[in-house]
């Protein structure tokens, strides 16, 4: 997901997508403790796109603070 994607996306649907990638690590990284996984690298994915994805949340936050300053 690059991060002009997420910029279009409403500050609702940018928290649903970090809730929906979260679970997704979560369940990636215990099955990975109990048997190999398919592709190893997508947790690294997952990471990225939830730090995108909290960046450009916070874009925003710092955007309206200071917007009513």
């Amino acid at each position: 997901m690059r991060a002009s994607e997420i910029r279009e996306l409403t500050e609702a649907d940018i928290v649903a997508r970090i809730g929906e990638l979260e679970e997704e690590r979560f369940r990636l990284k215990f099955r990975s403790a109990t048997e190999t996984l398919e592709n190893p690298l997508r947790l690294r994915d997952i990471r990225k796109d939830i730090a995108r994805l909290k960046t450009v949340l916070r874009e925003r936050q710092l955007a309206g603070e200071t917007a009513t300053r």
